[in-house]
């Protein structure tokens, strides 16, 4: 990361003591990602998921980033299994990453064990230092 190698104020290191173990987006394991058959794949439909609560922690300041998550996909023969979905999310809690990442990683996740026909992340991140940020990572299959 491009912030390794700053300096680290003796108040951050203090309130650095009690923050919990941390890791990094390789260290979420995708075989937690289970899908179930598309019974029609010839028909294109369009399925939108969210999530009000998915969190990660900011690899700069190591606060929690919050976000309203979306995932939009059109499938091919595969559908995700919304459980394991859930516990995918969940995964990123103390995952140290940017928001800008956050949406590849998942966009990227979900494209190897889905292979859909189209997908779209959005995070809409809540507002910290009085900015809002929303990001936004899409795939589209070429035919």
């Amino acid at each position: 990361m491009i912030y390794e190698k700053r300096k680290v104020s003796p108040i951050e290191k203090k309130a650095k003591k009690t923050v919990s173990k941390s890791f990094l987006p390789e260290d979420i394991d995708t075989s937690i990602l289970q899908t179930i058959s598309y019974q029609y794949p010839k028909k294109i439909i369009n399925i939108q998921l969210s999530s009000q609560e998915f969190s990660c922690v900011c690899p700069y300041s190591g606060l929690p980033d919050f976000a309203c998550l979306t995932i939009q996909y059109t499938p091919y023969k595969k559908l995700i299994e919304l459980k394991s979905l859930k516990y995918y999310i969940y995964a990123f809690r103390n995952v140290k990453i940017y928001n800008e990442h956050v949406v590849n990683k998942i966009v990227e996740d979900l494209k190897k064990v889905l292979k859909p026909r189209k997908i779209e992340v959005t995070a809409e991140f809540s507002c910290r230092g009085g900015i809002k940020n929303k990001v936004v990572a899409t795939f589209i299959k070429k035919r």
